[in-house]
This record gives C-alpha cells, structure tokens and sequence, in this order.
C-alpha cells in the first residue's frame, strides 16, 4: 500500500449506551489514530451509568470530541446512528467512519481504510475483524467473501464498526434517510442498510481481509459473532420468526427496488416467493456455509408459506 500525501479528516460517529466499562479504552484507541486528522461525535442514548455525563467531561477536555445531543430514547444502535447521520455536518470530511463503543482499534485501522479507498476508487469500506472475548479467546471472523449480487438486501458488509466511507456516499445517504425516515425506524441494523443502500445505487464497496480492530464480545452485544451453542440457537430462533426476510423487505423498500424483477416475487412471503429465492439463493449471500442455510431457509419458509 502507498502512504497518503495528506492527511484526511475522518469523522468518526460513536453511538454509546451505558457504556462506561468500555468507552475510555475505545475512544482513546480512536484518538490514537495515526496517519488521519480525526473528530469524533458521540451521541448517547438515555443511559443509566453516567455514560453522558463522562462524555461531555471527556469532550471538555479533547476538542477533537463532539457531543451530538438529543432527548429521544432510541433504544437501539441503529436508531442512533440514524441520529448522528442526519445531525452530523459532513461537508468538511474526506471519509466518514462507524465506530461501536466497546471494540479497540489498532493504531492503522483508518489510515489503512483510507489507502484502500484512494487506490480503489471506491466509495466504501469494511474489512475482517478479530473477535475476542474476556477469558482470552480470539477469532478471526472473515467477512471478505467476493460479493455476489443481491447479497446486500440479504446481509451487511461485515461489522459496521468496520466501516469508512467517502462524503459523497454519506450526504447521499443521508439525503435518503430523511426522504425515508419514517421507514428507517422500523429498521434494525444500520451497517446492513447502508451497505444496501451503496450497492442498490451503484456505490462501489471494498471488503477487505485485513483485520485491524478487536472486536468484543460481550453479554451485551446487540449483534456478535453467533459462536457457541446459545447463540446458535438464538439467532436459529430469529431467523425462523422471519426477522430476516421481513427486513430484507423493509431495506428493498428503502433502497428504491421493490418494483425490481428479483425482488416482486419474494416481498409478499408466500410459497411461491421463498422458492424463487431458494432457486436463487447462490445470489444472496456470500459465504459458502450462509449460503446453505438461506437455502434451507427459503425451504422451510416455502413450506409454511410465510416469512414475515
């Protein structure tokens, strides 16, 4: 990789809830970027350990932090990232990056994403992370699979935590979000929507098999890395509630291609839907083993005849 002339302002959006076991040890990681001229805007929803109050005496402290205030109860990350996104003055920013608020970065997790961008020409981000948990494990979770074609109305592009994107792809996004923001509250993951929203308007996105974060994984992610028997089961248990397909709805709706050929058949959920999908479900996700299981998936739901 070649090393930037110039440094590029990154804004960095932190959605935080009670987050205090872990914000100092990631906001500083993130501060200790090298190679970027950074700034970092948090917004924290209604918590109950103090994680506002901490921040504001944090941001007192570091001009590089903003406080993006509200009142609103999200009651979830992607409802707050939604709200830095439409709040957040992204003109003045080369790229825009998505941080969770209990990972740790490695020193060259911007600038590398940076360099990747530059030499690509692309317009978007994301990359393997390794996963580690308290007792000392770790794991290498690869997301750099080739993209296939409809994968994004049925997956993200990895953690979003991983994620860097130009200007152009943030202020076209948010001008979507607001067109749509009714419809954006009713869905649940943000990483997934705007890696939809990218490759439903032709943004090219790069998915790289470099990890340079910790990923961390805790009792209280709202999405982990789905290792070990329970969280087996309870991600088994929601895809055959038909929480799947139910969003993949919902961001066809947002992205503009319900009306599109592929995605008439399936929208409604019934039989004849889901075995449309399951002829095509090599098109929907990128992992071998995923793959099977989107197929096994659309099987189960075309016997039900129903998946929303």
């Amino acid at each position: 990789m070649f090393a930037l002339q110039n440094q590029k302002k990154v804004a960095t959006l932190l959605a935080a809830y009670n987050g205090m076991r872990w914000l100092e040890g990631q906001l500083l990681s993130i501060l200790s970027q090298r190679g970027v001229d950074i700034t970092v805007f948090i917004s924290v929803d209604q918590s109950t350990d103090n994680t506002l109050q901490w921040c504001n005496d944090f941001a007192m402290k570091d001009e590089r932090v903003k406080i993006v205030e509200s009142s609103e109860r999200f009651g979830g990350a992607a409802k707050n990232f939604f709200h830095l996104i439409r709040e957040v003055d992204f003109s003045t920013y080369d790229y825009i990056a998505f941080a969770d608020q209990d990972d740790a970065w490695l020193p060259n997790k911007l600038s590398r994403a940076c360099e990747v961008l530059s030499k690509t020409h692309a317009d978007a981000y994301s990359s393997n992370v390794m996963a580690f948990w308290v007792d000392g494990r770790e794991s290498l979770i690869t997301k750099s699979q080739p993209q296939v074609k409809w994968d994004f109305l049925f997956e993200a592009a990895g953690p979003g935590c991983t994620y860097v994107f130009t200007r152009a792809l943030a202020i076209s996004f948010k001008a979507k979000l607001n067109e749509r923001w009714s419809l954006a509250q009713s869905i649940e993951l943000h990483d997934w929507l705007l890696y939809a929203f990218a490759r439903a308007n032709k943004f090219k996105w790069m998915i790289d098999d470099c990890a340079n974060m910790r990923y961390r994984q805790h009792e209280k992610n709202q999405v982990g890395v789905n290792q070990g028997w329970q969280a087996k089961k309870q991600r088994l248990s929601k895809l055959l509630s038909g929480w799947l397909f139910h969003q993949s709805t919902l961001i066809a709706d947002f992205v503009g291609l319900s009306a599109h050929s592929f995605v008439r058949p399936w929208q409604a959920g019934n039989r004849t839907g889901f075995g449309f999908l399951a002829v095509n479900f090599y098109k929907c996700r990128r992992r071998m083993s995923e793959k099977a299981v989107f197929f096994v998936l659309c099987l189960v739901f075309m016997i039900k005849g129903k998946g929303k």
